[in-house]
């Protein structure tokens, strides 16, 4: 088989020339990317060379988003560890009454176990009898719930005397 000198020619015109087109169309869809402004470099170095600048100027820039973002999330999740919830500032407690039943939720930081036995105390002191207490931690929040039995006489007088005590106990006296 003897190939012919004048189409193997053709055939590297052809090659070159379908070359040369994917490459016009790939710069095309280069500079389709890039801002309008970079576009205005005149040769076709310098337009590459200024799609390189932007591409490196959007990595860094998309780096500081992800890190914003990252500080961001850690922020509002170490924010909503700390107070437990939106706009709780600890400590805090909450008393339900349920008839002679009083449910009291206190909730605080880590370093405030002290408060937990002191409401203890004085609902003990108050004549309430805790059936049952439990807790939760998440993270550096403690959430305490108290179940507690008030006497039958008076439970209505009983939980507010119980629950003003409480409330100045974690609170202070505001």
């Amino acid at each position: 088989m003897e190939q012919n000198p004048s189409s193997s020619k053709a055939d590297r015109k052809t090659i070159e020339r379908d070359r040369r087109n994917r490459m016009k169309t790939l710069y095309s869809k280069l500079t389709s990317l890039i801002p309008p402004q970079s576009r205005e470099a005149s040769s076709l170095p310098d337009q590459l060379e200024e799609a390189t600048n932007y591409i490196k100027k959007m990595q860094i820039k998309l780096e500081k988003l992800k890190e914003r973002r990252d500080f961001t999330n850690g922020t509002r999740l170490s924010s909503d560890t700390d107070t437990a919830s939106a706009g709780l500032r600890l400590p805090h407690i909450d008393i339900q009454e349920r008839g002679s039943a009083l449910e009291v939720v206190l909730i605080t930081k880590s370093d405030c176990q002290f408060m937990f036995t002191e409401t203890i105390r004085l609902l003990h002191e108050e004549g309430a009898e805790v059936v049952n207490a439990s807790f939760s931690v998440l993270g550096e929040t403690i959430f305490h719930t108290v179940h507690c039995k008030i006497g039958e006489s008076a439970p209505c007088s009983a939980a507010a005397r119980i629950s003003e005590k409480l409330k100045k106990f974690v609170y202070g006296d505001n």
